[in-house]
């Protein structure tokens, strides 16, 4: 384990890392599920912090794995083993997830006694890696030693405050604070040496294998509305515009996610790779939530819900203001460039988002302001692929140079 040539060309996600990825589609739609569950109960505030704090937590087991695989990745034996262990605590963690939900609904203290028993089992596996890495590339042992001391003291303190009784805003509280020592501790340990050989390119792929792993909560989700739209009138116009704007919702995010060429820029500016790994958290989890608000709407078109339409597209559109917002904001982070059109196309898609919030509020169809939000990412879309590429192409050469 003397890490891998980090520039290597067309280096490509391995099996064992598509598989290892199935386990976090589980985690996505379990979390996606209970904060729908929680909207259509009356219980956003809940739903959306339980969200918030299960989206870092998945987001951040998957990191801890596919940054380690992208300059470490050996794939003999124990390597795969390991990555074995490291799938059940997954697995573990998620099957925590409705018992966490379910305590923020209830209120009193956080349940998360499970979702730190399947992290537990995940960095015992993540720390024999970081040891295995000390032992054999010993040009980087002090950054391997430190993620080992950093990672065990973070589960440590993971483990008291799951044992510690304390309200939820003490719990969030400390949360918060152990969330940014978390994501300190790859800071300081790069430091310790030359730092560990990641590839760019392998990373920004990664990245955008599980950006269409959120995205699948999309589809889910469409399907759940179109049934229950199906199952109440049967096939009619409405549950064609439900379909058309689900799955033109979801298209239009992924058209949209890979316009800027991320990998050829870390390659250029590795320094740039820690602020962009933490966004994309925030983009992976605004994905996510897209497809929980297509569940509430499914909810509302069946008339389980305890809000109306106006919820229902708030919980889709909101999101999509996120991730529109956010993804602008790493795209210039990345370039270091800001561009008079693209802002005005990422402002003209955010208007139509709260205009559909508009429509719904003033009693129009559900179905139409679904089209309406499909709308938005189109805009971008749209004006990128005619007037935008030029200009984007122009900004990455100048960001290369």
């Amino acid at each position: 384990m003397t890490g891998r040539d980090p520039g290597a060309d067309h280096r490509a996600a391995s099996p064992l890392e598509l598989l290892f990825d199935l386990t976090f589609v589980v985690a996505f739609g379990q979390a996606a599920d209970e904060l729908a569950h929680l909207v259509v109960d009356g219980h956003a505030a809940q739903g959306v912090l339980g969200f918030v704090f299960a989206i870092g937590a998945t987001c951040w087991a998957w990191i801890n794995f596919s940054w380690f695989a992208s300059a470490y990745d050996t794939d003999d034996w124990l390597f795969r083993i390991l990555t074995l262990v490291q799938m059940i605590g997954v697995v573990v963690f998620t099957l925590g997830l409705p018992a966490m939900f379910g305590s923020l609904e209830a209120g009193g203290s956080v349940d998360n006694g499970v979702l730190v028993a399947g992290y537990v089992v995940m960095r015992v596996a993540m720390i024999a890696q970081w040891l295995r890495v000390a032992v054999q590339d010993p040009d980087r042992r002090r950054t391997a030693l430190a993620y080992v001391v950093l990672v065990g003291v973070a589960q440590l303190a993971w483990i008291v405050l799951a044992v510690a009784q304390q309200s939820a805003l003490g719990f969030f509280l400390c949360a918060a604070l152990l969330f940014v020592f978390e994501a300190a501790c790859p800071v300081i340990a790069e430091r310790r040496s030359s730092g560990t050989p990641w590839n760019p390119l392998h990373i920004a792929e990664r990245y955008g294998l599980l950006a269409i792993i959120a995205l699948g909560e999309g589809i889910f989700g469409t399907v759940a509305a179109v049934s229950a739209l199906v199952d109440q009138q049967g096939w009619s116009t409405d549950a064609v515009m439900v379909v058309v704007a689900g799955v033109g919702i979801t298209f239009g995010l992924w058209w949209t996610y890979f316009l800027v060429p991320s990998g050829e820029i870390l390659a250029r500016h590795r320094e740039r790779s820690f602020v962009w790994g933490y966004g994309q958290i925030v983009v992976l989890g605004a994905i996510a939530a897209i497809g929980a608000g297509l569940h509430v709407a499914a909810s509302v078109i069946e008339g389980h819900a305890e809000i109306g339409v106006t919820g229902a597209i708030v919980s889709v559109a909101v999101p999509a203001v996120v991730f529109s917002v956010t993804l602008f904001a790493l795209r210039t982070y990345l370039l270091r460039q800001v561009d008079a059109f693209l802002t005005g196309l990422v402002a003209g898609c955010v208007a139509i988002l709260l205009g559909a919030i508009g429509l719904a509020a003033a009693g129009a169809p559900i179905g139409l302001c679904l089209v309406v939000v499909t709308v938005a990412p189109a805009v971008v879309v749209v004006g990128y692929e005619t007037l935008g590429y030029r200009r984007e192409a122009a900004a990455v050469e100048r960001a290369l140079t």
